[in-house]
C-alpha cells in the first residue's frame, strides 16, 4: 500500500495512539503526544525489553539517570564538538535540511540508494553540487555545514557561560557514569550489564516521519561490560546480535522487513571499532531501528582521565582492568510507528473493508474487550463482574456505545485480540462469545472458565 504511512498516521489520531503536539496552537514540529492506546503500547513494548534483558537474565542491573547532567560530562564524551549533523539551507525559504537526507532522498526518488552517513560537509556538498540537487521546494541550496544537537539550557537564576547545561542527546552517559555506583552497591562480577530506558533529546534539522524523527524520543539500551581478556567480543557481538533479532520478531515484526547492516569504516563513530544496524523497510527505504556497537574502553577510560576517578574493574587478587562494552540500543519512538506500520492489515468482510492491527497479545493496549450485546443494566452487571476478574491480570475495557459491529471494529483498530459479547443467553446459560480478532472464529465460553 503507497498510503499506508498516511493511513498509519490518520489511525493513530482516530483511536488515540499518537497525537500531533500542541496542535490547538497550530503544532510543533518534529513533536508528538502519546494518547491511552499509545501510552500502553509502549509500556508494553518498555516491560516486554526489560523482561527480555533485565528479568530473565541475572547479570544485568537497572539505572535511571537524570536528563540534564553536569556539562563537563558532554565536553568529556566529545558530544560539545563531534555531535553534529550536516546543515544546509534553501536559500530562499531560509528552512533548514539535513544535508544526507536530501541526498538520500534525491537518490531514492530515482529509484537507488545511497549511503552518505558519515562524509564531511565537503563530500556532501560536492555530492549535492554534482548532481543539481535542490530543496524540496526547488530552490538553490547553502553552502553545508555542520550543526550540533544537543539542547542547550541554563540552570540558576544569573545567565551565563558558567550556567550552560544540555538536555541529554543519548542515553548511554548516564549509564557510565554509574558503573563505579553499580560496582560499590552490587559488587558484580564481569561480564555484567547495566541497562535503562528513558528519554533523550536531539534538535533536530528536518522534518521527520511521524515517530521515527523526533525532538524527544525513548531510548531503552544497556551497556555490557566485559574483560577481553576473558571473553571474546567477537562471540559476545554475536550472541547480543542475535538476541536483538529475536527481541524484533518477538515484536511481532515481519522478518523479511528486517535486516542488519554493518556500518563502513568511514561512517564508525570515534568510539567503535564496529557498529551494526537492525534496518526495518519503511516505504521510504531501509532505516535505522536497533544498533549494536562494540565501545571498546573508550568511555571508561575517557571518563577516568577527565574525572579524575578510579572506574577500573578490580579482580579478588588485585588485578585491575579497564572493561570493554558492548552496546544494544533500541528506539522505543520509532519502534512505535514500525509496529503499527507492520501490523496493519485490511481485508474484505461481507462487502465492506475491515482494518485491523495484528500486534502481539503481550503488546496490544487492550487484550480483552467486554462488550454487552446492548446496554441493558442486567448485561452490564455481567460485563462489570467479567471485567473485575479479567483486570486482574490483564488490561480490558468494557465499551458500550454503539452497535456490537462497530464496536468490533473499533476494537479491531486498537489491536484487542479478543472481544467478550455478553447476550441475553448469558444471563440464562452463564456463557459468553469470545470472538478471535484475527480469525474472525467465535466460540462460547462459560464465564466460569474464562
Amino acid at each position: 500500500m503507497s498510503d499506508l504511512f498516511d493511513k498509519i498516521v490518520s489511525l493513530s489520531k482516530r483511536r488515540g495512539f499518537i497525537f500531533p503536539s500542541c496542535e490547538i496552537y497550530g503544532g510543533l514540529a518534529n513533536a508528538y503526544d502519546y494518547g491511552h492506546y499509545g501510552v500502553l503500547l509502549k509500556d508494553n513494548i518498555k516491560n516486554l525489553w526489560f523482561k527480555r534483558f533485565v528479568q530473565d537474565r541475572t547479570d544485568i542491573f537497572r539505572v535511571e539517570s537524570s536528563i540534564i547532567l553536569n556539562p563537563k560530562v558532554w565536553e568529556a564524551s566529545g558530544h560539545v564538538k563531534t555531535f553534529c549533523d550536516v546543515m544546509i539551507e534553501d536559500t530562499v525559504t531560509n528552512k533548514r535540511y539535513r544535508a544526507d537526507h536530501l541526498i538520500e532522498e534525491f537518490f531514492h526518488a530515482k529509484g537507488s540508494e545511497r549511503n552518505v552517513d558519515g562524509l564531511t560537509p565537503e563530500e556532501l556538498q560536492s555530492i549535492i553540487d554534482e548532481n543539481g540537487i535542490l530543496s524540496p521546494d526547488g530552490n538553490p541550496l547553502s553552502k553545508a555545514r555542520k550543526f550540533n544537537l544537543l539542547f542547550e539550557t541554563e540552570i540558576g537564576i544569573v545567565e551565563g557561560e558558567g550556567n550552560r547545561a544540555f538536555l541529554r542527546g543519548e542515553i548511554a552517559q548516564g549509564i557510565f557514569l554509574n558503573f563505579k555506583n553499580i560496582m560499590d552497591s552490587l559488587s558484580p562480577k564481569l561480564p555484567f550489564g547495566i541497562a535503562q530506558a528513558g528519554k533523550a533529546f536531539r534538535n533536530e534539522i528536518s522534518k521527520g516521519q511521524f515517530t521515527f524523527r523526533t525532538l524527544e524520543f525513548d531510548l531503552m539500551e544497556f551497556e555490557y561490560f566485559f574483560d577481553p581478556e576473558n571473553n571474546s567480543w567477537e562471540e559476545l557481538f554475536d550472541f547480543w546480535q542475535e538476541k536483538i533479532m529475536d527481541f524484533a520478531l518477538e515484536c511481532g515484526l515481519d522478518k523479511d522487513k528486517l535486516r542488519f547492516r554493518d556500518h563502513e569504516d568511514f561512517e564508525l563513530s570515534h568510539y567503535s571499532k564496529r557498529t551494526i544496524d537492525l534496518e526495518y523497510k519503511f516505504p521510504w527505504g531501509y532505516k535505522e531501528m536497533f544498533a549494536l556497537a562494540y565501545r571498546t574502553d573508550f568511555d571508561l577510560k575517557n571518563h577516568q582521565e577527565q574525572s579524575k576517578q578510579n572506574l577500573n574493574y578490580v579482580y579478588p587478587d588485585g588485578k585491575k582492568v579497564t572493561p570493554h562494552v558492548l552496546e544494544p540500543t533500541f528506539g522505543l519512538s520509532r519502534l512505535m510507528t514500525i509496529l503499527l506500520m507492520d501490523a496493519y492489515r485490511e481485508e474484505d468482510v461481507d462487502g465492506s473493508q475491515r482494518v485491523f492491527l495484528q500486534l502481539p497479545f503481550d503488546l496490544a493496549p487492550v487484550k480483552y474487550a467486554i462488550l454487552p450485546l446492548i446496554k441493558k443494566p442486567e448485561l452490564i452487571e455481567v460485563a462489570d463482574k467479567i471485567y473485575k476478574k479479567l483486570s486482574e491480570k490483564y488490561n480490558c475495557e468494557v465499551h458500550l456505545s454503539g452497535s456490537i459491529g462497530k464496536r468490533y471494529r473499533k476494537q479491531d483498530e486498537i489491536g484487542t485480540p479478543y472481544c467478550i459479547t455478553v447476550d441475553f443467553d448469558s444471563l440464562e446459560d452463564g456463557c459468553v462469545t469470545i470472538r478471535n480478532r484475527d480469525t474472525l472464529k467465535q466460540e462460547r465460553v462459560s464465564i466460569d472458565e474464562l
